[in-house]
This record gives C-alpha cells, structure tokens and sequence, in this order.
C-alpha cells in the first residue's frame, strides 16, 4: 500500500499545471508498463515471494504506484533538455535494477529470475524513450480540425 500512496502524495507538489501537462504522457505509460508487466510475469522474468501468480497484489502496485508520479516528476524537470532526461534515466533505471532490485530481493519481496540485471536495466529504460516521444507527440501535435483559439473549422 504504501508503494502506492507515497509516490502519489508527491504528486501534491508537482503543480497543477504540470500534472496537467504531464498526465497523459504518465497514463499512457503506465498503461505500457501494466502489459509489459503482465508479459514479464507470464515469462516469469522475476518471481515475488508471496502470493505467486497474484498480478494485483505484485506487479500492480509497481506500476500505478512509483512510475506514473515519477515519470511526471522526471519530465517537468528534463523535458525539452533530452540529454538531461537520458541521464536521469540512466541513474534512476540504474539504480533500481542494480540496487534496489537487490534490496528488495534481500527483503523477500521480489527477484529477477529469467533477466539479468543488465537485461533488466534494459527492460526499464526503453521505456523512457517512449515517454519522451508521447510528451513530445502531445506538445507539438496541433489537431487539424481545431484553429489555435480552439474554435472548430467549417
């Protein structure tokens, strides 16, 4: 409970106007990462100690807890500088996969099984491309059928 609820009480104090910025781009990868979760636990990439097979009380909480609140929180501070973003990224995919991953294994909580840690790191860190593309999509997409004052077109 708590892997959810702290990284979303964060989220009080990233601003209304980024969250509203940000939003989509965490939702759309969060909803990315649930399937690869899924993918990843049906190839049994890693296995969790308790209540094994159970996707809402493992994998779940891992992804609608930490990673849509950090993905936003990332992205208000290194959208638009991407060798910044690649960096964070780099330090914060790494330091899961090769450090908190151990913790959490040392806890009982989950390990890798069918993944190194480097493949692992690998298995975080594309996503943040993706991340990148959609914020980047979302903010330089003008729809068509709207002017720039939002009126539709006849």
């Amino acid at each position: 409970m708590l892997l959810i609820v702290i990284p979303w009480l964060s989220v009080i104090f990233i601003g209304k106007r980024s969250f509203k910025r940000y939003s989509i781009s965490g939702l759309i990868i969060v909803i990315f990462e649930t399937i690869n979760h899924i993918i990843g636990n049906k190839k049994k990439w890693w296995i969790f100690y308790n209540k094994k097979g159970s996707f809402l009380t493992n994998e779940l909480p891992f992804s609608i807890g930490p990673y849509m609140p950090a993905s936003m929180w990332i992205l208000k501070y290194t959208y638009s500088n991407f060798k910044k973003f690649v960096i964070v990224n780099i330090i914060s995919h790494g330091l899961f996969a090769f450090i908190f991953m151990g913790i959490l294994k040392k806890i009982r909580i989950v390990k890798l099984h069918r993944l190194n840690k480097l493949q692992f790191f690998c298995y975080l860190h594309y996503k943040a491309y993706l991340l990148y593309g959609l914020q980047y999509l979302k903010e330089n997409f003008k729809n068509p059928l709207y002017e720039t004052k939002g009126k539709l077109k006849v």
